[in-house]
């Protein structure tokens, strides 16, 4: 099983589709809001090397920003 976890904050529209998608999809995920969450802001920034979201860690890959092609490849996702 994959171990996805959603780094977004609010009033971020692509974060809002990246968390459908994954929903869609039935992909269980953990969302860390960076707004709020003073450890996952750090863990972003210092050990993900962002700063912007939505960041999305898939085991030990990082998404970062809106790339919903590559978090269909990271999860076997065909949305063919």
């Amino acid at each position: 099983m994959k171990h996805v976890i959603v780094y977004s904050q609010p009033n971020c529209p692509p974060c809002q589709v990246v968390k459908q998608f994954l929903e869609h999809h039935q992909i269980e995920f953990i969302e860390k809001d960076v707004s709020q969450d003073h450890d996952a802001r750090e863990k972003l920034i210092n050990e993900l090397h962002s700063t912007s979201t939505p960041t999305v860690t898939i085991n030990e890959e990082i998404v970062t920003g809106f790339d919903l092609k590559r978090l269909e490849e990271l999860l076997d996702i065909n949305t063919k």
